[in-house]
């Protein structure tokens, strides 16, 4: 297991350290520390992603919030809100040896139940796939690319 394999995601200059035999990445949202794991490399690069290529504010994303599901507690890889306080993306980042399928979506599917966000984001840093949830009709549509912030 290569833990900072090369993703289908655009490289950044992250600040790496060797914390005890442990490789760890400053999380400047989280403004600390963080043990890299294949999950945790997929989910630094989206967020740089979603800054850098995508134009969204830093500021008004939210990584692993917790939620209730079925009376048990689990985490949101990232959410992304507007200045009103409204979700409006939903990622969830799975390591690059996760394979993308059926299970993964119906994951996401299942933590958008809470969240109630029109636009999701499954990743496992190869593969990327967007859609937008429509809540009334209980439908999605797959999209060929991530929005950009000012776009939504």
């Amino acid at each position: 297991m290569d833990l900072l394999q090369p993703l289908n995601l655009p490289p950044y200059p992250f600040k790496l350290t060797d914390q005890n035999g442990k490789l760890t990445v400053f999380d400047e949202l989280r403004k600390k520390t963080i043990i890299i794991t294949p999950e945790e490399w997929v989910r630094q690069h989206f967020v740089q992603y979603l800054i850098r290529q995508k134009q969204y504010p830093k500021t008004l994303i939210k990584l692993e919030g917790g939620l209730k599901l079925h009376g048990m507690a689990k985490r949101t890889d990232i959410i992304v809100f507007n200045p009103a306080g409204q979700k409006i993306l939903l990622v969830e980042c799975k390591a690059p040896s996760v394979t993308i399928n059926q299970a993964t979506f119906s994951q996401a599917a299942r933590y958008n139940m809470v969240h109630k966000v029109q636009l999701m984001a499954v990743t496992n840093g190869l593969q990327h796939y967007y859609c937008h949830i429509d809540h009334d009709t209980e439908s999605f549509k797959f999209l060929q690319d991530l929005p950009a912030y000012n776009k939504l």
